[in-house]
């Protein structure tokens, strides 16, 4: 029963997400350590970076859910998830948050002064973002914004400041974010379109949409390019 649980509580916040997203915050940690220190990052550093990771990602995913149940019970692609399907209920989804918020505070209060100062403004973007789909079709570029924290946040958390390096690095992840959610909206475009909801697919049509997510991912080749030098 608890494995049947726990099983649905990572499906719903996409697990394999968050691994797949972890590369980038461990590069964050990685770059910000060799640029300033020369050296690699401490194992505590990189466990609690880890931690950090998972209770952002978690928080996140799962205040997407319960903001966004109504439309996933809609939507014939998401019905099946979690909340809509009846498999985890909305206050088992919300003690998950909290839950997943706390491991997020413990983490960023065991790696640096700045972390825990920057947390409040990493919590707002996690929480806002569910919302930005209802006005504005430039809600993949804030998801970007949103996801990029976590190389941000590395590199944060090994140097305890920012850098224009840190940026560069920031802006391209922004942007290869944007393309790739551009493009996985392009699943939804009737569906937003019917329900009010914004996107750039919605917005300007596929073929535009595709356009545009390619212009995003040259930005982030430039932004990668830049960053070597």
């Amino acid at each position: 029963m608890i494995w049947r649980k726990t099983k649905i509580f990572l499906e719903m916040i996409k697990i394999e997400h968050t691994l797949f997203a972890l590369p980038f915050a461990f590069m964050g940690a990685l770059l910000g350590s060799v640029v300033k220190f020369h050296h690699l990052p401490s194992w505590p550093q990189i466990g609690w970076i880890l931690l950090a990771m998972i209770g952002a990602r978690s928080a996140a995913m799962g205040l997407n859910r319960v903001i966004d149940k109504v439309f996933d019970a809609k939507n014939p692609r998401t019905s099946m998830r979690a909340i809509p399907a009846g498999l985890i209920s909305s206050k088992e989804a919300i003690i998950f948050v909290i839950i997943s918020l706390i491991v997020l505070f413990v983490a960023a209060y065991n790696l640096s002064p700045i972390c825990i100062k920057l947390m409040p403004i990493a919590v707002f973007l996690l929480v806002f973002y569910s919302y930005t789909k209802r006005f504005t079709w430039a809600c993949h570029i804030y998801l970007g914004m949103t996801v990029a924290l976590a190389p941000l946040g590395g590199w944060v958390a090994v140097t305890n400041e920012f850098s224009w390096t840190a940026i560069v690095f920031y802006v391209a992840i922004v942007f290869w974010l944007a393309g790739f959610d551009t493009i996985y909206a392009t699943q939804d475009v009737d569906f937003d379109r019917k329900e009010g909801l914004h996107s750039i697919p919605s917005k300007f049509g596929i073929p535009k949409a595709l356009l545009i997510a390619r212009w995003f991912h040259i930005v982030t080749a430039a932004g990668f390019i830049g960053l070597f030098f």
